[in-house]
């Protein structure tokens, strides 16, 4: 699950990490509301950030909600020294549309601003921690390049990535917090107040079984603070039943609609740019289905894992989700029956392709237990089902009927 950059500074505040001060803002009403507070803490200077789950906010551009091609500004991340350039700023960010390398042409509604302290500052720097499946270990990742998109640092510079790993049975160390301090090249008090900061940090990501945690930049400020002027988290899912606090932060409007829907039937599901849906039971199955899909000349659908269990419902609603792409002109169904049987499966199929009268071809590959009896079930319905024998031949005949 991701959450807003002011989301995720709620979090680290709690676990004493400095971080920029600021108020969520959703419509103007609050703007004002949230300018004269700050104001009233004596901050001069603003920063008007747009909230989306999407980097590269601060290069993008905003466009008219009503008329995509007008134009508003440049940069969905403003700064100003004016009160009513912060609300000139604010008034063409809320409500319309944010488009950066990460959203794609069609960008993001911007619902949300964070109206931030402005701060003077002499260094900006990279900060990130997550788990190197690798080595099963947490790695603490650090840069002098803050500011910039770690891939195109990883590209073109991967020298000026420096990475510290954490055994988990002890924990990060106060020799490792000084190692990374002395990567990063500080001195005196921005060394020392590094220490703290980083150590914090990490409990707190720990603590809340972050996935991810970036700060791009963490800054030192002309006073020798650090500074985290942003943040970005990211949580495991399968630990979310632990942080019902955390779960509250869950933005529906940010996640696609159809993935929603798929996560009320405990269906895995990840939308894509293709034409082949794809219903398969077992996440790796599925990874291979869409690979040889693709080495085919056909392009998936979707991601679509419906686990060991697969049954009617389950298929059901697993066509449901698939139908309501549009975009989507084939099924491939694979399924291997080992805890469940393909006869059952196939049955499953049949009675809800009925159903639900679904129109566009559908092509099954069942191969396990009871897999002679399914494929004879397929063949005795009335449906016009294309039944392979192998995952190759399911892959070549849905990739044929789209050409047809």
């Amino acid at each position: 699950m991701k959450i807003h950059e002011y989301q995720a500074k709620e979090i680290l505040k709690k676990y004493s990490v400095p971080v920029q001060d600021g108020i969520p803002v959703k419509n103007m009403a609050e703007f004002d509301k949230a300018l004269a507070e700050l104001q009233a803490r004596g901050i001069n200077q603003f920063v008007v950030k747009s909230q989306i789950h999407a980097g590269g906010r601060g290069k993008g551009k905003i466009y008219d909600v009503r008329n995509r091609e007008n134009l508003l500004l440049e940069g969905g991340v403003k700064f100003t020294t004016l009160p009513e350039k912060a609300t000139e700023y604010a008034e063409k960010i809320l409500g319309n549309i944010l488009v950066t390398h990460q959203t794609g042409p069609e960008g993001k509604i911007v619902k949300t601003i964070f109206l931030a302290e402005g701060l003077d500052y002499k260094k900006e720097l990279y900060l990130g921690i997550l788990l190197d499946r690798s080595v099963s270990k947490n790695v603490i990742m650090v840069s002098t390049e803050g500011g910039v998109e770690i891939e195109k640092v990883a590209e073109e510079t991967p020298e000026k990535i420096i990475k510290e790993w954490i055994d988990p049975s002890v924990g990060l160390q106060n020799y490792q917090a000084r190692k990374l301090a002395f990567a990063l090249g500080l001195q005196g008090e921005a060394f020392k107040s590094f220490i703290p900061f980083i150590k914090n940090l990490y409990r707190a990501y720990e603590e809340t079984d972050a996935s991810l945690l970036e700060i791009n930049p963490l800054i030192i400020t002309n006073d020798d603070r650090v500074v985290a002027l942003d943040a970005k988290m990211n949580f495991d899912d399968n630990a979310l039943f632990r942080h019902p606090e955390i779960y509250a932060y869950r933005d529906l409007d940010e996640e696609d609609p159809l993935e929603i829907e798929a996560s009320k039937y405990n269906l895995n599901y990840i939308k894509l740019d293709g034409n082949v849906g794809c219903m398969v039971n077992g996440a790796g199955l599925a990874m291979a289905t869409m690979d040889i899909i693709k080495l085919a000349g056909g392009e998936p659908a979707n991601f679509l894992d419906v686990g060991g269990g697969a049954n009617k419902e389950t298929v059901a609603n697993g066509f449901k989700i698939i139908l309501s792409d549009p975009n989507v002109r084939a099924i491939l169904i694979n399924i291997f029956g080992g805890i469940v049987r393909c006869d059952r499966v196939a049955q499953g199929v049949i009675d809800a392709a009925k159903e639900m009268a679904v129109k566009v071809p559908i092509v099954v590959r069942l191969e396990g237990t009871n897999a002679k009896e399914a494929a004879d079930l397929l063949a005795a319905s009335d449906l016009h089902f294309e039944v392979a024998k192998s995952l190759k031949e399911a892959a070549e005949k849905v990739t044929s009927v789209l050409r047809n």
